[in-house]
């Protein structure tokens, strides 16, 4: 069991946008205080298994091809997601913003697909498999608006200060009346975005679809046409994957 929480903490480092091309073992040791000796052993089985690679020229470790493979396959084992793709590119040129899909993974959620328009100079850009505490965010919230009361109320009990969560609870009951959220800034300073929830044939919160725009030209006009055009949106994916909203 140690062995897998060092493995998983290395690639955890080794996935950190500021790696991207590479770290030392020097400061892989540092990041996660083994000793060399132990971390060279580690390494030289996660490069064996594919899970981390060796830049031959750098000495530098990145993450290894395997995780890709298993992302993909575990992508393409959420069928609604091929299914409402085109749904998302539609809106993405509807608003002519990028649109996100996410998904929720305990505290966090993490983003799986991504939509960008390419008319849009200026836009937010989020990385896939991003993750985002439960709590912040217009998609996040509408998840736990949309979620059976239990359920949400164990993540707000963890991600949320005591003396806040009556209000946020109210909060979110206001947000699944409307039936979808919005947000402004709480991430990052100076954007917005919307969300609505995906929902499977038994009702169960899947995912959500987020509009994520800079805040500086969102007036109300523009606000109120792209919750129109994400809240049609959601019909359209309801449909798609066979529930009726």
């Amino acid at each position: 069991m140690q062995t897998i929480n060092r493995v998983m903490q290395l690639a955890k480092i080794l996935a950190s946008e500021n790696t991207s091309t590479g770290i030392s073992i020097s400061d892989l040791a540092k990041e996660c205080d083994l000793a060399l000796s132990t971390l060279h052993r580690i390494l030289k089985s996660m490069v064996k298994q594919g899970l981390a690679e060796q830049v031959s020229d750098t000495k530098l470790y990145k993450l290894g091809p395997v995780w890709m493979e298993y992302g993909l396959r575990a992508y393409d084992t959420m069928d609604y997601v091929s299914s409402i793709r085109p749904e998302l590119d539609r809106l993405s040129r509807e608003v002519e913003e990028s649109i996100y899909l996410s998904k929720c993974t305990g505290l966090e959620a993490i983003i799986i697909e991504r939509i960008d328009n390419e008319n849009n100079q200026i836009r937010m850009y989020d990385k896939l498999g991003l993750r985002i505490p439960m709590n912040i965010g217009a998609a996040n919230k509408i998840m736990l608006a949309c979620m059976p009361t239990a359920e949400s109320e164990k993540i707000i009990q963890q991600l949320v200060p005591e003396h806040e969560q009556e209000a946020f609870k109210e909060m979110l009951q206001g947000i699944k009346k409307q039936g979808y959220a919005i947000s402004h800034g709480e991430r990052t300073e100076g954007t917005s975005s919307i969300g609505v929830a995906v929902c499977n044939v038994t009702g169960e919160v899947v995912g959500a679809i987020s509009i994520g725009c800079v805040t500086f030209n969102l007036t109300e006009d523009r606000l109120q046409m792209m919750i129109d055009a994400i809240l049609a949106a959601k019909e359209r994916v309801a449909e798609k994957i066979g529930r009726s909203n």
